[in-house]
């Protein structure tokens, strides 16, 4: 065989010869998994830093709303606020993802979904969070940048609102056990809620509407019978919990009272008028005659340290502040009227008999009352209450008249403890000077 027909014959060979062929494709293949594994290297990257931002953006816009209800400079509140940004994604590491210019205060319409800015507004809050190339903490990539994709801008929002539960609003709320006794009738609206459990006898009836609410409804206090003998309860009951923000806020409330703060002062007392400070001698009674309308009173107590308050008439257009126990008269009424004391006794506030909370007047606005106590509240006999509010950090007990509720906001930092053959109505107006909390919630 000459060297020509050799040669031709080793190539003809290794033309067929398919040894390490799938050397080559694995190779490719090697790059190509190089290449998804480095993209998806990336595309994680890029979730968790957004990830990153839309935490760093919810955390900031929910401090900065709760700070805002209480600061009475926007400027204060956002720079708590940054102070959680800075923790949460420190600048050493992700530089200046949120500034201060990124936090506007506002005011938010879900039903067009529009954020209107506004410095004065404690209702809704709107926060950025960036990386971007021009702050210098762009997102970097790692597969991307062969493609020209070497650094990434990521810009996330978010906005916070402020809502008021309608519980807190007209109902019986307790951090602890609500038990409510028999025959009672709750109309629509009406709401009750424990942060612990709700306890009942037989012989209630609940309207369409109304609001049995607990953590845990396996929880629910009830006789054997009482599913078959309180009529409209299961339709009523509703799982969940509430922070007793309001009852966290009555130290400043009481001190807002005292400071004239137009915050907390209710519309018929004008905070121009110097407050009137006195006290009473031991045995002495609290007068209308001894208070001037539309002024803020701190009272003392004599030696006993008890305030008896026992106008045969109407406690009005007036605010009370005190220490001192107080006690109520028999058939006083108070309208338009704050009291609050700071005394912590389990019946810090407490009435032998008929006492009544505000005008019956349907609903209408004004004429309402207030009772603000660091302690706890003991009304044991034939209580009205109408377009009126009591918040306890302790205990309320009370019995009232068969018709004698009707608009009651009833808020307890411990118990509640109340009556059987009432009427519970529900206004849904007149509610006019009572006190609320912010609670809040993302809007997007």
């Amino acid at each position: 065989m000459t060297h020509t027909s050799l040669f031709l014959s080793r190539i003809r060979h290794f033309r067929k010869n398919e040894n390490g062929a799938i050397t080559i494709f694995g190779l490719f293949l090697f790059a190509a998994i190089v290449l998804v594994g480095g993209l998806a290297i990336d595309m994680h990257n890029l979730m968790t830093a957004r990830t990153q931002l839309q935490v760093s953006a919810d955390l900031t816009a929910h401090a900065a709303l709760y700070r805002r209800d209480f600061e009475s400079d926007p400027n204060t509140a956002k720079t708590q606020a940054l102070a959680l940004a800075q923790a949460s994604m420190p600048k050493a590491t992700y530089g200046d993802v949120i500034e201060a210019k990124d936090i506007t205060f506002g005011r938010y319409d879900p039903s067009t979904e529009k954020f209107t800015p506004d410095s004065n507004s404690r209702s809704a809050v709107h926060v950025y969070s960036t990386r971007l190339s021009s702050k210098s903490n762009p997102v970097s990539t790692f597969v991307l940048r062969v493609l020209g994709f070497v650094n990434y801008d990521m810009s996330v929002q978010s906005v916070f609102t402020t809502f008021r539960p309608t519980c807190f609003r007209e109902g019986f709320v307790a951090d602890e056990r609500v038990d409510v006794q028999s025959n009672n009738a709750y109309s629509n609206g009406f709401c009750i809620h424990s942060n612990d459990h709700v306890s009942l006898n037989n012989g209630n009836s609940f309207e369409t509407g109304t609001i049995v609410s607990m953590p845990n409804l396996g929880d629910i206090d009830l006789p054997r019978s009482g599913w078959e003998q309180n009529e409209g309860l299961q339709a009523a009951l509703r799982e969940g919990a509430y922070r007793m923000r309001i009852v966290a806020k009555l130290p400043f409330i009481i001190q807002g009272l005292k400071d004239r703060d137009p915050e907390y002062l209710p519309d018929y007392i004008d905070p121009l008028k110097p407050v009137e400070f006195f006290s009473l001698n031991n045995g002495q009674k609290l007068l209308m005659s001894d208070l001037k309308a539309n002024r803020v009173h701190i009272i003392g107590c004599g030696n006993n340290g008890v305030l008896t308050i026992d106008e045969p008439s109407a406690i009005t257009d007036v605010v009370i502040v005190t220490s001192c126990l107080v006690k109520f008269g028999q058939a006083l009424n108070i309208e338009n009227s704050i009291i609050a004391t700071t005394h912590t006794d389990t019946k810090s506030m407490d009435s032998s008999s008929s006492l009544t909370l505000g005008k019956n007047d349907s609903c209408a606005d004004g004429g309402g009352a207030v009772l603000l106590t660091m302690g706890g509240v003991s009304f044991t006999s034939d209580f009205h209450i109408f377009g009126s509010q009591i918040i306890a950090a302790g205990d309320i007990d009370f019995t009232a008249n068969a018709n004698g509720i009707e608009g009651a906001s009833l808020i307890a930092g411990g118990e509640i403890d109340s009556t059987s053959n009432a009427n519970m109505g529900f206004c849904g107006t007149g509610m006019t000077n009572i006190y609320e909390a912010d609670y809040f919630r993302m809007a997007y």
